[in-house]
């Protein structure tokens, strides 16, 4: 197949130009900063003036600025990387099985260094946040997003204002000295990431402040929906299957939509690959409502006791209160779209997983990756697909042990410690 490659170092256009949002329920435009739809809450999509994947001569992810929601490239090597798969697939028997490995591994050529792929999330929102002059970004997260934002604003001219449980604390290093306008609020003693989603709210109506958006974020979105499009480059067509983790599925609509575009650019086949998305037990409210053929999640049926569960979890990072599962473009939409399914692992199946991974590919993979490479396993015990399919499996995160080898980790202590997400943050920010 031929792809072109664009040599220059910038996208000849201006933001207005480039996309347009477009509500994916009644199709209503809106201008780029807008995170909702007026009439039925539908997510935006972003729609781009090139309907062909025109790769450019940048490193990692910039080679795909053409289908990325910002003017000027990223200053970053970060980028998903694909390989096909060799002692993973001999061990489960598969032919045509693929890594999406967003992780630290330089020999592959993998080059993230937060080693985790909301590192593809947190570039192109920071480089829309510079090109929209805003200064103040607010965001929640159980850890890994944390991590990967705190990165990217590193020495930036953007101070980052991240809110997160004390459970995710651990999880908040960084590959380099952190830089003084990058800011953690921790929400200690009995919050979760649901408080810290409460918390990051409320700063975030604060003058000047600017929130990051969650899944409604094209920046987010479309940053990691380069899985696919790494995919479908190196393959040369779209796969059919697709394995994920998910906590709130951001990820899994990302790979919906990148493959619509793949599909409209008519190169890459014309098929979906069918969403495969994975949550981890015991705590599963889009698993539970998807399997009643529900598209809205009942709380006290789907999540009853949400924090004991959440206690309970191999990864708690994928724990989400409220996924974009229901909306217009969220989750159950894209698994309808896409004849998709869902899988429940519990911490032994990951635990294995993990270790079958890791003996198998030769990298240490994170523990969200590892509910996902056990939905995998499960997939093929159950016969839900060919051997001889295509297969995708995102590994969301991996190479922290390889990194260290490189790198002195800096752990972060946060600057606040909160008991509750009722404090008025407004007078302890002053």
């Amino acid at each position: 197949m031929n792809i072109t490659i664009t040599p220059s170092l910038q996208y000849m256009g201006t933001e207005s130009t480039k996309y347009t949002l477009n509500c994916v329920h009644c199709g209503r435009q809106y201008r780029h900063h807008e995170m909702a739809c007026t009439n039925d809450n539908g997510l935006l999509r972003s729609r781009y003036a090139s309907r062909h994947l025109h790769m450019h001569d940048l490193p990692g992810m910039g080679r795909f600025l053409d289908w990325l929601p910002v003017s000027a490239p990223m200053h970053t090597c970060s980028g998903p990387l694909t390989y096909k798969s060799t002692s993973l697939a001999r061990e489960l028997g598969l032919t045509n099985l693929y890594i999406g490995f967003n992780g630290y591994w330089p020999e592959r050529g993998a080059h993230i260094q937060t080693c985790s792929f909301k590192e593809l999330e947190a570039y192109p929102t920071m480089q829309l946040m510079h090109e929209s002059g805003n200064h103040k970004l607010v965001l929640a997260s159980a850890g890994n997003t944390a991590r990967a934002f705190a990165h990217a604003a590193v020495g930036t001219d953007i101070d980052v204002y991240i809110v997160v449980p004390e459970s995710g604390m651990s999880k908040i290093w960084l590959p380099e000295e952190p830089t003084d306008n990058i800011h953690f609020i921790s929400m200690a003693g009995t919050c979760d990431y649901a408080d810290a989603i409460q918390m990051a709210g409320k700063i975030a109506a604060l003058p000047g402040m600017t929130s990051e958006g969650g899944a409604r974020n094209v920046a987010r979105r479309d940053g990691m929906g380069t899985v696919m499009l790494d995919a479908a480059v190196t393959i040369g067509r779209m796969p059919d299957h697709y394995f994920q983790a998910i906590g709130s599925g951001t990820g899994g609509i990302a790979a919906w939509e990148a493959s619509l575009r793949l599909k409209a650019d008519s190169r890459f086949g014309k098929i979906l690959p069918r969403l495969h998305l994975v949550q981890n037990l015991p705590f599963a409210p889009m698993l539970h409502a998807w399997q009643h053929d529900r598209r809205e999640i009942i709380e006290d049926i789907d999540m009853p006791g949400a924090k004991k569960l959440i206690d309970r979890m191999y990864a708690d990072v994928l724990s989400n209160r409220h996924p974009p599962y229901s909306i217009p473009g969220g989750v159950y939409d894209a698994l309808i779209d896409t004849n998709g399914t869902m899988y429940g692992i519990s911490t032994h199946e990951a635990q294995q997983a993990k270790a079958l991974f890791e003996r198998s590919e030769g990298i240490d993979i994170v523990a969200p990756a590892a509910v996902g490479v056990a939905g995998l396993v499960k997939a093929v015990e159950e016969d839900a697909l060919n051997r001889d399919d295509l297969i995708l499996l995102n590994i969301t995160g991996g190479g922290v042990e390889r990194l260290k080898e490189d790198f002195t980790l800096h752990h972060l202590q946060p600057e606040f410690k909160l008991d509750s997400p009722d404090i008025d943050i407004e007078l302890l920010l002053r």
